[in-house]
């Protein structure tokens, strides 16, 4: 999976950190977009102001896990299925990756996942109530490998700080990449947080939750070691 994002509301970037992916769907996949969007997903650019209220749309209460960057669902649609007791949240800008993912989670018979097209950071600025979230993931966002280009990374102090915003005490961050110097970032701006601590001595253990997708084995197989990083958030001191 690689993060992207969508160019709405652009004044809320300074710079773009995600790559906009093209492509027309396959017919599997525009099936499975006219056939569930409708009540599993929304626009990021067409919410109406203010926060969403996830227990209306889910018909439940229940803890809200965000990932950001869902790439063609793989992982996100078997996260799901897993933890039906979770209300599962996806926000991605590749419309394919979008109908990918219901296909997979529609054959997994999941309930339980909504998504949302288009930017993460206008959505968690606008869209995510302060302290919300119960969880949030980001795995295998673009690593934006050459040097002159790390600034574009989405792992960036900011962005973390906002993330955290979102985050309910005791709620968990999870991040996992397969480039060793942007896991060395996310591990030095994760650290910096004064909110977060990090539940491991520098790395996390792999999670057998976290599937095995064909994305990671090509990583693999190419020499690179996937690295987790998973930070709690503090409780706030009286």
């Amino acid at each position: 999976m690689r993060l992207v994002g969508s160019e709405h509301q652009p004044r809320l970037r300074s710079v773009v950190s995600y790559v906009k992916r093209g492509g027309r769907m396959t017919v599997g996949q525009q099936r499975a977009w006219e056939r569930l969007w409708p009540s599993w997903g929304r626009a990021v650019a067409d919410l109406p102001d203010g926060p969403i209220d996830f227990t209306e749309w889910f018909g439940r209460q229940a803890p809200v896990v965000l990932e950001i960057g869902s790439g063609m669902g793989e992982a996100t649609s078997q996260l799901a299925a897993a933890a039906p007791e979770t209300n599962y949240v996806a926000v991605e800008v590749y419309e394919a990756g979008l109908g990918q993912l219901m296909l997979r989670a529609e054959q997994l018979g999941v309930e339980n996942l909504r998504l949302f097209h288009g930017d993460a950071v206008v959505l968690l600025t606008e869209h995510v109530a302060p302290e919300s979230l119960s969880g949030v993931r980001i795995f295998y966002p673009d690593p934006w490998p050459k040097k002159r280009h790390h600034k574009r990374r989405l792992v960036q102090p900011g962005f973390v700080r906002l993330v955290t915003s979102r985050m309910a005490p005791g709620a968990t961050l999870h991040l996992a990449t397969d480039w060793e110097n942007y896991a060395e970032q996310m591990l030095e701006v994760c650290s910096a947080e004064p909110t977060l601590r990090n539940r491991y001595d520098g790395w996390a253990p792999r999670p057998d939750f976290r599937p095995v997708t064909k994305f990671e084995q090509r990583a693999r197989s190419e020499g690179r070691e996937s690295r987790d990083l998973i930070f709690e958030k503090l409780p706030e001191t009286p």
